[in-house]
């Protein structure tokens, strides 16, 4: 009998309600679980999904409880506070600390042999308490990381360049947030460096260029300002990480998960590309980057060292 595919998501707001639309667009997955503190919401989010099924592959969306997410594939937590006025970013992190550690052992009292995909911000920090406080390997505990920075790098220079984003060749590391590091060194499209490729198209706004990667990193921002929310793209980037993983397809994605031992880094979770499959984070790929590209990861990894000092 073929086992069906169980994914649970932990948190129905914004991000979690839209990943779970985007995961039954994807036709991956046999059965959706979703909680949620505000049972009523989740339960609301779980019956408006249910009634799109006709439209789609066959799939099962319900609302429940911890209990019921045992024998998930893999659990999402999209689950946390929002930092409020006044708040400072570290206020938020040690509150959204102690939601995790209320949410945690619950899912490895249920779930222990799923893999635990955290995407609530600031999501290195968190996927490091994940990892700790569920003692699962560190292969079956990662985070978004800079997935979504790496598109949204993409995007903008493919449309900066006038060519399709999915042949722009390039990452953004580090930090998922202030102190990431984009990858000029390496960025190439066609075999070509970006520097070369310009040379000869001849096209590229140089100082567009040189923009563009303040424009990445303060997007979120811009998004937040607009609308109150990001969570499109969000639960985008959550599909594309979790059909790596069901499908086992070995794909190479910046997600953040326990680094050792690479750039002179250690003990703490921050995006480096990495094979995804079937077992989470097979493998990370240091990178031949620049030498400042290294320094300014490295900064970017003790800096969130520092965070989990405070916090953790």
């Amino acid at each position: 009998m073929i086992k069906p595919t169980k994914i649970s998501i932990i948190g129905a707001g914004f991000v979690g309600s839209t990943t779970a639309y985007t995961l039954m667009l994807g036709g991956l997955v046999s059965e959706l679980v979703l909680v949620d503190v505000n049972k009523q919401k989740a339960e609301g989010e779980a019956m408006d999904l249910s009634h799109g099924v006709p439209f789609i592959s066959p799939v099962k969306v319900t609302a429940g409880d911890y209990s019921d997410c045992s024998g998930s594939s893999i659990v999402i937590i999209t689950a946390g506070v929002n930092q409020k006025p006044g708040e400072t970013r570290l206020d938020l992190v040690k509150r959204n600390t102690e939601v995790f550690k209320s949410i945690i052992p619950e899912l490895v009292k249920y779930c222990p042999e799923s893999i635990l995909l955290v995407v609530t911000n600031p999501v290195d920090i968190l996927t490091y308490v994940a990892y700790k406080i569920s003692g699962f390997k560190k292969e079956r505990v990662i985070g978004s990381g800079t997935v979504l920075d790496t598109a949204r790098f993409k995007y903008l220079l493919g449309d900066q360049l006038g060519i399709d984003a999915r042949n722009v060749h390039t990452y953004v590391l580090g930090e998922h947030g202030d102190s990431e590091v984009a990858t000029w060194s390496i960025t190439n499209i066609a075999g070509m460096s970006l520097e070369s490729y310009c040379q000869n198209c001849k096209t590229c706004e140089s100082e567009k260029i040189k923009e563009i990667f303040e424009d990445v990193r303060n997007a979120a921002y811009y998004v937040i300002e607009k609308k109150g929310a990001t969570y499109y793209a969000v639960a985008l980037t959550v599909r594309r990480i979790v059909e790596a993983i069901l499908r086992d397809e070995n794909s190479i994605l910046t997600v953040s998960s326990l680094i050792e031992n690479i750039y002179g880094l250690n003990d703490v979770c921050l995006s480096l590309p990495s094979i995804v499959n079937s077992q989470g984070v097979s493998k990370i790929i240091p990178l031949n980057l620049s030498e400042r590209e290294i320094l300014a990861l490295v900064e970017s990894g003790n800096s969130l060292k520092k965070v989990l000092k405070e916090v953790f």
